[in-house]
């Protein structure tokens, strides 16, 4: 169980990653990315995750440089991930992508990068690129993201890697139990994308109610629950109160019959598409 905000979880490869981190999906390049990153850095956050799609890899590779030089901050002590983006998907495209991605954060390894989303007829191909990146040692581990269980069963049947994390959306009304036991099954971990339901979970009356039981804000009461379930989990703020109350976790621990009465409260409620359905 983790007990400060820098503690980590062992992925199936030996590297450590941060049980918590920042999101920076739908923040904008520039300023805002930068500014939020910086703040996340500054109070003790040592894990961002972009994507090559957020387009806002420049700022969050300015952010990293910034805080290394103004907060001390060595490389080693950050984990970044980013992910290739679908119309990137295959081989020599996907081989690029991971190039750029790493040129625009200003780095010369990543520590996760993903596949984004299981594109039909691609994303074996996509696999086996990020195993060849792998193997090169640009990236420290490699995974993927919005891939259900037969998703996972269609890339293991040839994988020379077991994908080291699955990130998924991951929230109180999705909790997604079946996945997290196979990818558990496989050494994979489950990380959560969306972790509050785009604020959807917060005014849930049994969230509120234990919330005010341990004099939390709701989404304290969630992240918690993620932590204590086993999920890495990446809030996204770009307000630095937000950014620091969304950690502020780690000083208290649910008790098994709120993390049952949170357990179920699942309704398989999507707010982001469904890895079988979407077209982009």
């Amino acid at each position: 169980m983790p007990q400060h905000l820098q503690d980590t979880v062992t992925l199936n490869n030996g590297v450590k990653m941060p049980w918590f981190g920042l999101g920076v999906f739908k923040v904008q390049e520039g300023q805002e990315v930068i500014d939020s990153v910086k703040a996340a850095i500054k109070n003790g956050y040592r894990s961002i995750d972009t994507a090559a799609v957020y387009r806002n890899e420049e700022g969050v590779g300015q952010a990293i440089a910034e805080s290394m030089k103004e907060y001390s901050v060595k490389r080693e002590e950050l984990f970044i991930t980013s992910k290739v983006w679908n119309s990137d998907q295959g081989t020599q495209t996907t081989l690029d992508a991971f190039d750029l991605s790493l040129k625009k954060l200003g780095l010369d390894y990543l520590d996760l990068y993903l596949v984004h989303w299981p594109v039909k007829g691609k994303y074996a191909e996509t696999w086996k690129t990020l195993e060849k990146i792998y193997k090169t040692g640009k990236v420290r581990a490699i995974g993927v993201s919005n891939f259900h269980v037969h998703h996972l069963k269609d890339i293991l049947a040839d994988a020379e890697v077991v994908p080291a994390v699955n990130q998924v959306e991951l929230h109180p009304y999705l909790s997604q139990v079946e996945l997290r036991e196979f990818n558990r099954s496989k050494g994979i971990q489950t990380e959560a994308w969306s972790p509050l339901g785009q604020g959807l979970v917060l005014q849930d009356t049994t969230i509120t109610s234990i919330a005010e039981k341990y004099g939390k804000t709701p989404a304290q009461i969630v992240l918690r629950w993620d932590l204590q379930s086993g999920i890495i989990t990446i809030p996204k703020s770009i307000r630095e109160p937000r950014i620091v109350e969304n950690a502020a976790i780690f000083d208290f621990e649910l008790s098994p019959d709120d993390m049952a009465a949170i357990d179920g409260l699942n309704k398989n409620q999507r707010v982001g598409a469904d890895p079988d359905n979407f077209n982009f």
